[in-house]
C-alpha cells in the first residue's frame, strides 16, 4: 500500500470489557499520527461486559494525499457495510458478529479474531447447551474475509504475561494491511510509557504467531482429556494404589466410554475426594456390564452421571468464590497494582432451602420441623450484597467452602442421591427392553443444573418426562421432543403444551 490514496484506510476493533479494545485503537492512532497520517477514532459502548462489545472504529489518511496538510479530511463516524479494510475481534463469536453485520467481505477485508471464546449470558443461561458453534464461525469467516488470520491469543497472552491487546497489535502488524513498518507499531508502545516491556513482548509474540497461524480453533484442553494427563493428576493427589487402579478400571471400560470417564473421574475427584470418584465408576462399571456394542449407554452415562453427581451446592458455590486463581484472574483483569486493594462484591440470594441443605440431615430434619428454628434460619435469607474484601464476608464464604468433607451427609447430598438412584434404576429397567429409550433417559439429565429455583425448575421439568415414560407408550424419539421442549423456555410452557399433545 502506498501513500498516494483517495480513501482513508477503516478498521473496525470489536473488543469486550478488560480486553482492551480502547488501548489497541490508542495505539492504532498515535501509530498512525507519528507516520504522519491524519487519525480518528470513535467508539459505541455495548450493554454491560459481555451483553455487548464495544465496537471502536477508526479511519487514517495520509496527510501527503490531502489537499491542505492543515486540514484533517472530513472521516466517517460509523463503519459501512461492506467497506472496511481490517476488521479486528478479541474473541471469536465477536468476529462472526461483524460478518453478521457484513463488515467483513471478500474483495477487501482482512479478519484477526482469537480463537478462545468468552461465553455469553444468553449462552450460560440456556437451559441446555446454549454455546455458539465455533466452526461454523470459523467456515464463514473463510467464506467472508480476504485475508484471515485466528489463533488462540488468549491463552498466549496468559502465557507471555501481556493483555491480549498487545497480542492482537503483533497481528495487526504481522498481516501488512497497514502502510507502516514493525519500528513504527514498536514506536506507539513505547509513547504510551505504560508497561512497556510487557505489552512488546506481548507484541512480538502476536506477531510471529499471526504470521504461522493456521485456520484451526486450537483445541480447548478441558475437552481433550487423555489418560496421561488424568493419572497424574489423580497419582499427584493421592499418590497411592487404589488411584493407579482407579486408571486401570477406566481402561477397563469400553473404548466408547472411556474419555467421558476419564473427565468424569477427574471432575468429582476435583468435586468431592477418591472415594467419588471410586463411587462414580463402580457405578458405571455396573451398567457396562450390561451393555452391548455400541456402548452407546455407558458412553452417555459416563457423561451424564458425572455430571449430576457433581451437582451445585452451596459448598461448591462457596468453593469457586474463595479459590486463589479467581481472585488472581479477577486482579489481573480490572490491572491491579501489587498490593492495591480491590474489592469483590458478590450478589448473593440465599433461600431456606439452601441454608437447610447444607447442614447434615438430622439437624436439617430437627430444623425442618421446628417452626421457631426454620423462622430463625429465614432471617439470613433474600438478596444481599457480600463484600468478600472484608475478613468477616471472606471467612463466611471459606468456611462453607471448608464443609466438603461432610458433604455426604449434608441434606442436600441425601435428596440428590435419592433422585440419582431413581434415575439408574430407571434406566436399568428398561435398557433391556428399548434400548434406545434408556439412551433418551439418561440424556434427560440435562434437564437438571444449577441450583436454587434454577434446579426445582429443571427437577420439576425431568419428573414431568420421567412421569410420561411410566405412563407408557413414549418412546426414544417422543423422550427426545419432550426433553427439547423442556429446554425451550424456563417457565415450562413449552413443555406443558408438548405434554397435552395426544401422540398414539
Amino acid at each position: 500500500m502506498n501513500n498516494q490514496m483517495e480513501r482513508p484506510v477503516t478498521i473496525v476493533i470489536s473488543a469486550l470489557g478488560g480486553q482492551g479494545g480502547g488501548v489497541l485503537t490508542n495505539w492504532l492512532v498515535t501509530l498512525a499520527e507519528q507516520c504522519d497520517y491524519f487519525a480518528q477514532s470513535t467508539s459505541v459502548p455495548g450493554v454491560a461486559q459481555r451483553t455487548g462489545a464495544t465496537i471502536y472504529y477508526l479511519e487514517i489518511f495520509p496527510k501527503l494525499s490531502a489537499v491542505d496538510k492543515t486540514i484533517p479530511p472530513v472521516m466517517a463516524l460509523m463503519p459501512m457495510a461492506g467497506d472496511v479494510d481490517l476488521v479486528v475481534a478479541a474473541e471469536l463469536m465477536e468476529a462472526g458478529r461483524a460478518i453478521q453485520r457484513r463488515f467483513v467481505t471478500p474483495n477487501k477485508t482482512t479478519l484477526i479474531t482469537s480463537g478462545h471464546r468468552v461465553y455469553s449470558i444468553s449462552e450460560k443461561m440456556a437451559m441446555g447447551d446454549g454455546i455458539g458453534d465455533s466452526e461454523t464461525v470459523i467456515r464463514a469467516a473463510h467464506e467472508a474475509a480476504r485475508n484471515f488470520i485466528v489463533f488462540d491469543m488468549e491463552k498466549l497472552a496468559g502465557k507471555m504475561g501481556c493483555v491480549i491487546s498487545s497480542i492482537l497489535f503483533g497481528a495487526i502488524a504481522a498481516s501488512g494491511i497497514l502502510p507502516f513498518s514493525r519500528k513504527n507499531f514498536e514506536e506507539a508502545i513505547k509513547a504510551e510509557g505504560k508497561m512497556v516491556e510487557a505489552n512488546l513482548r506481548g507484541f512480538d509474540a502476536g506477531f510471529q504467531a499471526a504470521e504461522n497461524a493456521t485456520d484451526k480453533i486450537p483445541l480447548d484442553e478441558a475437552s481433550n482429556i487423555t489418560a496421561s494427563m488424568i493419572t497424574g493428576m489423580i497419582t499427584g493427589k493421592a499418590n497411592s494404589p487404589r488411584a493407579e487402579l482407579l486408571i486401570k478400571r477406566i481402561n477397563a471400560l469400553p473404548a466408547a466410554a472411556r474419555e467421558f470417564a476419564y473427565a468424569g473421574a477427574q471432575k468429582l475427584l476435583n468435586y468431592q475426594d477418591l472415594d467419588y470418584a471410586d463411587q462414580y465408576l463402580s457405578l458405571l462399571e455396573g451398567f457396562a456390564a450390561k451393555d452391548k456394542p455400541p456402548f452407546d449407554i455407558t458412553r452417555e452415562l459416563a457423561r451424564y452421571l458425572a455430571l449430576w453427581m457433581a451437582f451445585d451446592d452451596t459448598i461448591k458455590v462457596a468453593d469457586i468464590k474463595t479459590r486463589t486463581e479467581r481472585v488472581e484472574k479477577y486482579r489481573a483483569e480490572v490491572k491491579a497494582a501489587d498490593g492495591q486493594i480491590v474489592h469483590m462484591v458478590e450478589f448473593m440470594h440465599p433461600r431456606i432451602e439452601e441454608i437447610i441443605g447444607t447442614m447434615p440431615l438430622s439437624m436439617a430434619n430437627m430444623v425442618k420441623k421446628s417452626s421457631l428454628l426454620t423462622w430463625f434460619f429465614k432471617k439470613f435469607t433474600g438478596p444481599r450484597l457480600l463484600d468478600t474484601t472484608k475478613i468477616s464476608s471472606f471467612l463466611m464464604l471459606y468456611f462453607i467452602a471448608s464443609l466438603k468433607p461432610i458433604r455426604r451427609k449434608t441434606e442436600r447430598f441425601h435428596q440428590e442421591f435419592i433422585h440419582i438412584m431413581k434415575w439408574l434404576d430407571h434406566i436399568s429397567d428398561v435398557m433391556t427392553q428399548d434400548y434406545d429409550l434408556a439412551v433418551e433417559i439418561i440424556r434427560c439429565q440435562r434437564l437438571i443444573k444449577g441450583y436454587g429455583e434454577t434446579h426445582e425448575r429443571g427437577l420439576n421439568n425431568f419428573a414431568r418426562i420421567m412421569s410420561a415414560i411410566d405412563q407408557g407408550n413414549v418412546n426414544a424419539h417422543r423422550v427426545a421432543e419432550l426433553k427439547m421442549a423442556a429446554l425451550a423456555d424456563e417457565e415450562g410452557k413449552t413443555l406443558e403444551n408438548e405434554l397435552k399433545k395426544n401422540h398414539p
